[in-house]
């Protein structure tokens, strides 16, 4: 299928699911939807940042999330989750993802219900050619610093994850 014709799961604002539609419509149109973020640290604290690719109808050449997408119709949060880290970064983890928190679908967030993950891996990682430009890890105290800077060159949505996921971490 092409970019913007998956179909996705439309919900209602309290995340109950309506029924498909395009991922295209969605976004399109505004309609709320789900969507999964996966935050992969390495054994040393250290975060791994994706570039999204010039290509990408949203926020192309931004650093983002590790991984991330949408929920696919008939897709769970956590099935979609597994499938995303396969697909952009060639994880498989051996042990299950840490679900985190979940944003509520709002217009900063692109009518996206979005839930966390976080997994730790310090093996190979295969970036998925044509969705993905660059990866890095990034320690802590510098991403705190680059956003606490603007945040110029993140995508609105991470930087919003990223503050939630900060908060968190102090309690």
């Amino acid at each position: 299928m092409t970019s913007g014709q998956e179909l996705i799961c439309q919900v209602d604002e309290t995340d109950q699911l309506i029924g498909p539609c395009l991922r295209g419509d969605a976004h399109r149109l505004g309609l709320r939807h789900r969507a999964v973020h996966i935050l992969v640290f390495n054994s040393a604290g250290e975060l791994f940042l994706q570039k999204r690719s010039n290509a990408k109808d949203v926020n192309p050449g931004l650093w983002d999330t590790s991984a991330a997408g949408h929920v696919d119709f008939g897709e769970s949060y956590g099935e979609c989750a597994m499938r995303e880290l396969a697909e952009e970064l060639g994880i498989l983890p051996a042990v299950a993802l840490q679900p985190l928190f979940k944003l509520e679908a709002s217009g900063d967030t692109g009518w996206e219900f979005v839930q966390v993950y976080r997994v730790v891996h310090d093996g190979a990682i295969r970036l998925e050619i044509g969705e993905i430009e660059a990866g890095r890890w990034i320690g802590l105290a510098e991403l705190d610093q680059w956003i606490a800077q603007g945040g110029e060159g993140l995508t609105p949505s991470f930087q919003i994850l990223w503050m939630r996921y900060s908060v968190l971490q102090r309690f």
